[in-house]
């Protein structure tokens, strides 16, 4: 019997959270488990209870306490259990906790704990995600054995047209399932 691969989706505050239900969505037709661990950011953009009717199981808070079963410790259990960790859509604020290895909340804390592969599909403004500092950490981590979905070149919140679109939901599924190979 073949193991149904698990995969923990990290959702942050970027107005691109709303893509991570079209996201799970697209990873369950893809006969994955799919979790999910959402920032209080995150939740700025979409409820929770949006992403948890779309998987059919609660949906991970940031403050550890939230949890019904929290006694678990959710974020060792969740680092053990992942087959692959994606966050989508990343910030830079996520990114450079990972390049520093800060552990401060419940995704932060998995991803410091998982030893399942992490792939990211960064989302922000042109200005933040070309800033020397966010593409110092995008280096640090892609060194450190971390898989990136570029973002893409297109129509930002703000207005501008410049690169830091979360890339397309078929791009970043088609990304999870050769990590998954």
């Amino acid at each position: 019997m073949r193991k149904i691969k698990r995969v923990i989706l990290g959702v942050t505050g970027s107005i691109a959270a709303y893509k991570a239900a079209d996201i799970a969505r697209g990873l369950l037709e893809k006969g994955l488990k799919v979790s999910v661990i959402m920032t209080k950011e995150a939740e700025h953009f979409i409820t929770p209870l949006t992403l948890s009717a779309l998987i059919g199981e609660q949906v991970y808070r940031s403050d550890f306490g939230s949890e019904s079963h929290a006694w678990k410790m959710p974020h060792i259990e969740l680092a053990k259990e992942a087959d692959l960790l994606l966050i989508a859509p990343a910030t830079a604020n996520i990114i450079a906790k990972l390049a520093h290895g800060l552990a401060d909340d419940l995704l932060s804390c998995v991803a410091v704990g998982t030893k399942a592969p992490i792939l990211i599909a960064p989302a922000m403004n042109t200005e933040m995600y070309n800033n020397k500092f966010v593409q110092k950490n995008c280096a640090f981590l892609k060194d450190a054995g971390v898989k990136f979905v570029d973002p893409l070149k297109g129509k930002l919140a703000c207005g501008i047209v410049g690169e830091g679109h979360i890339a397309d939901e078929e791009t970043i599924i088609e990304s999870v399932m050769r990590s998954l190979k």
